[in-house]
């Protein structure tokens, strides 16, 4: 097929656009400085902000991947919304059959955090256009780069003891970015996901406390976890802004996420795309050998 990917030079399409390639689809990188994309696919330009764009982007598309979010800015909300129109829009008027969308695990009868919420008003946006829409839904993706491992590996890093907020024992479902990528590049040739939403995690159900302390056994670091049940959640983002790199908006976002639980409820993508996901230490080992492997000299 011929694909698309908005989101290329991502975290999860970064490491989506090689694999797309290995499975013999032509793919389209789409950014909007195609002269500075050094990543797999051909870079083709597109702005999400700019319907003209996309439209052109999306020409003689069969398929295409949504992997834009605007996390890092404070109204994050509005602007997802609005690239989400502006691209199912493209994607109609340019004929694509299809788009396949990462959206965020959690139940739609709770109550959702603004983050979790914006994910799933950008799949109710996607598919108001016709175009089918496959959303893959996960919680935690744990992977050199990606922001909710660098706040687990950050904290266990910096902090041999850290008071924690009453998110500490949420539960959560991690799962491996190269599984999550599988998974993505998987549903293309299946006909009977599109338009259907799944869940995807990996093996283990565990609360954010049981992530911090089994980074620390593997990296073989002292670990002290307080729980302070009464700490907010503009607090716990300035905390994280301070001990890593993670901005305060980010922060906050993430956080106020935290408290909302993401597990797997219904695994039928097993059954579709098939394979074993990778264990949480196995995906924490990986994406440590991946940090390091980054750093060192050329």
């Amino acid at each position: 097929m011929r694909v698309l990917v908005a989101g290329a030079s991502g975290f999860v399409g970064g490491r989506l656009c090689p694999a797309l390639e290995e499975a013999g689809h032509d793919v389209l990188a789409m950014t909007r400085r195609p002269e500075k994309y050094d990543g797999a696919g051909t870079p083709v330009r597109g702005d999400v902000a700019d319907v003209g764009s996309l439209r052109d982007a999306l020409k003689g598309v069969d398929a295409a991947y949504y992997l834009v979010h605007s996390l890092d800015s404070a109204d994050f909300k509005r602007r997802d919304a609005d690239a989400a129109r502006a691209f199912a829009r493209a994607a109609a008027d340019a004929g694509v059959g299809r788009i396949v969308y990462l959206g965020g695990l959690g139940d739609d009868d709770d109550t959702l955090s603004e983050h979790l919420a914006s994910r799933r008003e950008v799949e109710r946006l996607l598919g108001e256009t016709g175009v089918p829409v496959t959303v893959l839904r996960a919680g935690i993706v744990i992977g050199h780069g990606g922001t909710s491992w660098e706040l687990t590996r950050q904290l266990v890093e910096h902090l041999p003891a850290m008071i924690t907020p009453r998110w500490v024992g949420t539960r959560t479902q991690p799962i491996a970015i190269a599984d999550v990528v599988r998974y993505l590049a998987g549903v293309l040739d299946h006909p009977e996901a599109e338009g259907r939403t799944f869940d995807i995690g990996g093996p283990e159900v565990l609360a954010y406390r049981d992530m911090l302390q089994r980074v620390a056994a593997i990296e073989g670091r002292p670990l002290v976890i307080v729980p302070v049940p009464l700490l907010s959640p503009k607090l716990s983002s300035y905390w994280l802004s301070l001990v890593t790199d993670i901005d305060v908006t980010t922060g906050r976002a993430l956080i106020d996420s935290m408290t909302n639980e993401v597990v797997v409820r219904d695994d039928a993508i097993r059954r579709i795309v098939e394979f074993e996901p990778m264990g949480y230490d196995e995906a924490v080992l990986q994406a440590l050998g991946e940090r390091a492997k980054s750093r060192r000299p050329a």
